[in-house]
């Protein structure tokens, strides 16, 4: 038996390894022009079919022209990549945040795509920027190199400009509508995963940088230096355990060595609280959240901040769950969501980028995936002329949390702010008693569509290609439609906040209090 499992796993190395070099040796392979036209056919072709608000912010008209002009234009082959430059603007029109494609990058070994986690695959991955006025500013550093200060603009990196890497993919990505602030945004926290894309991974890069007019050059590494191994003490063991449990529920990002959902009181007393959160995706909310409101119910906290700040989204019921404690009275949440039709959410690419050796599990389990399957299709009603999906608890009476916080709310949002983060503003936005400060949100205020993503690849080019199947609309909308929540309160972050490491939006909320 002992043989049998070794020469299973020495296969499944070798076949591995065999697969990983014939994926990265195509990656660089020309496709025919036939190739590329039926890939532009395959990506109109699903989107008209599942994509339930496909002409929301464009005409019908308009994109047909544009996919039949970029057929047009293909005159000659060229490889996955160039392909992917061409056809993302055209994808990116639709103006829906969550339909994405991505570039063929290269493929690595277990051992490397672990080290990601930890160290990323550049030494760039250590550092949030900024991007502000064309230029491109550090505004956090999870690096060992400390002595790159906060405002700090990075003039190149192995002498190329930030500038010409983001001019070349700020047609691939679009917001939800018309916005002009989540695209800056999106540009300065994805830095260092558009120079992976461009570079692939990188131990050094040797930057360019310009700290108060003083330029220099530096090497910037992507390991730390190696720290001595020592054995841990009994009571650094029990802090060990504790904070694995408190990672466990506030979400943890090895990366950047924060924790996705915390809770701090502002200054000595406990009359002012800020709830960070990062993401609605990490940790277990519904125990922070329990925590959390009895914590500030215990406190009598009478001003909650609520920083939703570069908050890219996540799971519905979890931003639900989080209004529940924020309202005093019954709420539906949203709408029920669109669909194209009764089968359309089946389209989950259930077997998709699993590997060959667990198929037959996921084979084992089809039976259970298809109770799922028939639940779905009896959850679709049709109402008039819409097609809708009743099955998600969201879109039906919520009670609040018996925890639930009474105070004066304030809510932290930006471009960055997006998706689920967006559905629970525009809930939140018909208080009275909530107050938003900073900038137009990424994310609309009618919605987005999202839910059920299913990943597909495009048949030649093996470009991978996701977009939204449900319409998810919150119940309150604005006639203003296009646009993300705006600001009670507009604030603009400028190169000096970041040197003076100063947070404008937190201080107006406590300058301003009193006045309240």
């Amino acid at each position: 038996m002992q043989k049998l499992i070794y020469s299973v796993l020495i296969f499944t190395v070798l076949t591995s390894c065999t697969s990983m070099k014939k994926y990265n040796e195509q990656i660089n392979k020309p496709r025919t022009v036939k190739q590329l036209q039926s890939d532009v056919d395959f990506v109109s072709r699903k989107l008209e079919q599942f994509h339930p608000d496909l002409y929301w912010y464009i005409s019908k008209t308009e994109l047909d022209r544009k996919f039949d002009s970029l057929k047009t234009s293909i005159q000659k082959p060229m490889s996955s990549n160039e392909f992917y430059l061409r056809l993302s603007p055209v994808t990116a029109s639709v103006r829906q945040g969550h339909l994405q494609l991505f570039p063929l990058t290269l493929k690595y070994r277990a051992k490397q795509r672990r080290s990601f986690k930890q160290y990323g695959t550049s030494p760039l991955s250590k550092f949030e920027f900024e991007w502000l006025n064309n230029s491109l500013y550090v505004e956090k550093n999870y690096s060992p190199f400390q002595e790159l200060k906060p405002g700090t603009e990075l003039v190149s990196v192995n002498q190329v400009s930030p500038r010409i890497l983001l001019d070349k993919y700020n047609q691939v990505v679009a917001s939800d509508g018309f916005n002009d602030t989540f695209l800056p945004r999106l540009m300065g926290k994805n830095f260092s995963s558009i120079y992976f894309w461009e570079n692939g991974m990188a131990d050094s890069v040797s930057c360019v940088l310009n700290y108060r007019d003083t330029i220099r050059q530096v090497w910037l590494s992507r390991f730390p230096k190696p720290k001595k191994i020592m054995i841990p003490t009994s009571e650094e063991v029990l802090a060990r355990r504790k904070e694995l449990k408190t990672r466990s529920i506030q979400g943890f990002d090895p990366l950047t060595g924060t924790l996705i959902r915390e809770l701090n009181f502002q200054g000595n007393d406990s009359t002012i609280a800020v709830m960070k959160l990062r993401n609605f995706i990490s940790g277990n909310y519904k125990t922070f959240y329990k925590n959390s409101f009895r914590t500030l119910r215990k406190a009598k906290t009478q001003t909650l901040i609520l920083d939703l700040r570069d908050n890219p989204g996540g799971i519905l019921t979890d931003v639900a769950t989080l209004n529940s404690y924020l309202t005093d009275s019954d709420f539906v949440f949203i709408n029920p969501p669109r669909v194209t039709s009764r089968t359309s959410l089946w389209h989950s690419n259930y077997f998709r980028g699993t590997p060959w050796i667990a198929k037959p599990f996921l084979l084992a389990f089809s039976p259970f995936r298809l109770v799922f399957m028939g639940r779905d299709y009896l959850n679709v009603r049709k109402e008039g002329d819409r097609i809708v999906y009743t099955g998600l608890k969201e879109s039906k009476i919520i009670h609040p949390k018996d925890d639930r916080f009474d105070g004066k709310v304030y809510v932290l949002i930006n471009g960055g702010t997006f998706s689920a983060s967006c559905i629970l503003s525009s809930n939140l936005k018909a208080s009275d008693r909530v107050t938003f400060v900073g900038e137009e949100t990424g994310g609309a205020f009618n919605g987005t569509v999202a839910g059920k993503m299913p990943a597909y690849r495009l048949p030649y080019s093996k470009l991978r290609f996701r977009f939204g199947l449900m319409t998810i609309r919150p119940l309150g909308q604005t006639e203003t439609d296009g646009h993300g929540i705006l600001p009670d309160v507009e604030i603009k972050i400028l190169p000096d906040d970041l040197i003076g490491k100063k947070d404008p939006d937190l201080d107006w909320i406590l300058e301003n209090l009193g006045n309240q």
